[in-house]
């Protein structure tokens, strides 16, 4: 049983599933509670139930007119002035910049597959990611985010500047998906074909990578990433109230 109130993880998309945020939490005893936007779930009444805040990621973007998106940055950002720490995976970090004043916007190129991030080096990434300076991750992005006011940059792409940030010393937005699971990149190739080829058609897709590219290896590619997932959310989950 865990020894903190639940965390709230929000969904977007069926097919965006927790992943490996979910077999961690339950590999630490941490009690969750999914809550599913995209089937129509309301926000809950208040965070001060929960002891911390997941975002996932989504088809969509934080600027299209969807009816739960401002709501939802209020009630992120009530749920900074109770103290409780929020991660964000791609749209999740895009939602985080939004509700505290960044800027989110379509970027040159989308970033899909397996790519490599470059670590920072200053002591709050070494805090949250060790002394590695860089590690590979999964990408399936067309937005990117800027830093909001205080944040303090992690991590960047050749592709993208911006691919992580922590903000008041407890928040984590993510541009990558640290939270894949083999299951869920082989469930992301068969449902994005399509845009895998509109995007190499219309850019050339210099960031973008066949389905058979990020199948290859993917067991060992998913493992290895499950270690920074581990390092990173091990370090988030100490701020949980």
């Amino acid at each position: 049983m865990s020894l903190t109130k639940p965390i709230a993880v929000f969904q977007f998309s069926a097919r965006v599933a927790p992943g490996y945020f979910a077999l961690y939490c339950q590999k630490m005893a941490q009690d969750f509670v999914v809550i599913r936007i995209d089937q129509g779930a309301m926000l809950p009444e208040s965070p001060e139930v929960f002891s911390g805040v997941c975002l996932l990621g989504g088809e969509m973007s934080v600027n299209d007119p969807l009816p739960w998106i401002e709501p939802l940055c209020t009630w992120l950002r009530w749920a900074d002035a109770l103290g409780r720490p929020i991660i964000g995976h791609c749209l999740g970090g895009q939602l985080i910049s939004k509700a505290f004043g960044a800027e989110v916007r379509r970027h040159r190129v989308k970033e899909i597959g397996w790519g490599t991030i470059q670590v920072q080096q200053h002591p709050v990434a070494q805090e949250w990611l060790g002394a590695r300076q860089s590690f590979e991750t999964f990408q399936w992005h067309g937005d990117t985010f800027d830093l909001p006011p205080g944040a303090v940059p992690l991590m960047q792409s050749t592709y993208c500047q911006h691919q992580g940030y922590v903000l008041h010393e407890r928040h984590l937005a993510m541009q990558c998906h640290v939270e894949m699971t083999s299951e869920l990149v082989r469930d992301w190739c068969v449902a994005g074909q399509e845009e895998i080829s509109q995007e190499k058609a219309a850019t050339g897709g210099p960031a973008t990578q066949w389905p058979e590219q990020m199948l290859d290896g993917l067991d060992e590619k998913t493992q290895a990433l499950h270690t920074i997932a581990e390092q990173l959310y091990a370090r988030w989950m100490k701020q949980l109230v």
